[in-house]
């Protein structure tokens, strides 16, 4: 009783501190206040929507509150709004096989390229390597980007979008050793097999049709490949993907 009389008179005088802080804001003439509250002092997040303030967005250990105080509408960004998957297309270019799966998890055991969801601050390339990895014991390196699809309203993404990008990898080893609990089958399959199979996600049948294109024609007509570039911020990098340009375009100055 005595511990829940304090946290009564701890919350009252958050709430009367954050009223005139909200006050002094508004006569300063901010346009908008984000509030973090850890976990554990949540019981402030109710003082805080007693004056005005409304859920961002929450993260392990805290929660983000924030109030506008311009004039219309809210012009604060939202938070995320995609998930980022990440797939590895691993062509074994001297047998012209290519690595495939199928989810242990799934109504519909259908052949898929090894892929997950990217980690925060993880690069494209970067995902693609680790989860080929992680579900098959093959290490690759990343070579391009082949494919990206868009889905809206995504069950698994909490309604959110979702981003699925196919990288192109190359394999540095070939012994398959696959997650059990992630994966039902995993193997190495003709290019051209995948290709015609009806035993293959659509996505997945889709871009092995142009991974054959690239394997006989030339990866140059498919790959979408990366060059890193300073970023305005020091000490930071960004990374560009597109087609190769030739070398008398790269050289312009």
């Amino acid at each position: 009783r005595g511990v829940g009389a304090a946290a009564a008179a701890i919350t009252l005088l958050s709430f009367l501190s954050l009223a005139d802080a909200v006050a002094r804001w508004r006569e300063e003439g901010r346009l908008a206040v984000w509030l973090h509250v850890p976990i554990l002092q949540s019981r402030f997040a109710a003082a805080a929507a007693s004056q005005g303030f409304d859920f961002h967005h929450a993260e392990q250990g805290s929660s983000t509150l924030t109030l506008w105080l311009g004039e219309g509408p809210s012009r604060l960004p939202g938070y995320a709004t995609h998930q980022l998957g990440v797939a590895g297309a691993v062509l074994d270019e001297s047998t012209g096989k290519v690595l495939v799966v199928q989810d242990r998890n799934k109504t519909l055991n259908a052949w898929k390229f090894p892929g997950g969801l990217a980690n925060p601050g993880e690069d494209i390339g970067d995902t693609a390597v680790r989860e080929v990895f992680e579900e098959t014991g093959i290490k690759s390196e990343f070579k391009s980007i082949l494919s990206i699809r868009q889905q809206h309203e995504h069950p698994g993404a909490f309604g959110k979008s979702d981003m699925y990008i196919i990288c192109r990898l190359q394999p540095s080893s070939f012994n398959i050793s696959f997650c059990q609990q992630e994966c039902l089958r995993c193997e190495w399959m003709d290019l051209q097999e995948l290709a015609r199979t009806k035993d293959a996600t659509p996505i997945t049948s889709n871009v092995a049709k142009l991974l054959l294109y690239g394997y006989r024609e030339g990866f140059d007509k498919i790959d979408l490949t990366m060059r890193e570039f300073p970023a305005v911020y020091t000490g930071r990098f960004y990374k560009v993907y597109h087609r190769e340009l030739p070398e008398s375009y790269r050289n312009i100055t």
